[in-house]
């Protein structure tokens, strides 16, 4: 699996507050598949990380997301945290940026509440999903067929529910990416 994902270059969006062991597991093992990845943030400089709902580690960010555009990359991870989630979709240039990698049919990874700027970005829509129990609403509402499962992949989207499921996201993950592109992956 070590050289699994040689020559992809991979973004991951976050912002302060992003639940960091979605952030962490995620990063290093698409790193130790043999993708490039950039830590992407609306600010340049570090973002902070949380355990649950204690303070985590700081991290350096790579490039601002104004700067950066989903053409230069093979594929996205959202990690959750609420505050996180709720931040970003509220960040125009984050919802462009992750629509984006829609609009280029190209794999993305979503967990826990990092499906709120999927919904801002109306991508949603008509896709098979899960996320924290809490956004079973928020996305039906947006059209998503929302499911109770360990992890869901639609057409290059793989979707989780919270940290317990990792493992079977990390693994998904790394296999639409390695995949590539996804013909029925739309905005």
């Amino acid at each position: 699996m070590t050289e699994r994902l040689t020559g992809r270059k991979v973004a991951i969006l976050v912002t302060d507050g992003f639940e960091q062991v979605e952030f962490t597991q995620p990063l290093d093992a698409i790193r130790e598949a043999g993708a490039e990845v950039d830590v992407i943030a609306p600010k340049p400089g570090t973002v902070q990380g949380m355990n649950h709902v204690d303070p985590g580690d700081d991290f350096e960010v790579d490039h601002a997301v104004a700067d950066v555009a989903a053409d230069l990359y093979d594929a996205l991870v959202l990690p959750g945290g609420v505050v996180n989630a709720d931040h970003l979709r509220m960040d125009d240039a984050s919802v462009t940026f992750a629509r984006g990698f829609f609009e280029q049919h190209k794999p993305v990874a979503v967990i826990c509440h990092g499906s709120w700027i999927l919904i801002e970005a109306d991508v949603v829509r008509g896709r098979r999903m899960t996320s924290y129990p809490s956004l079973r609403t928020d996305l039906r509402n947006a059209g998503a067929d929302w499911v109770d499962e360990e992890v869901v992949v639609d057409q290059g989207l793989v979707s989780s529910r919270n940290p317990d499921d990792l493992p079977a996201f990390i693994d998904k993950a790394i296999e639409e990416i390695s995949e590539g592109e996804h013909a029925g992956q739309v905005a």
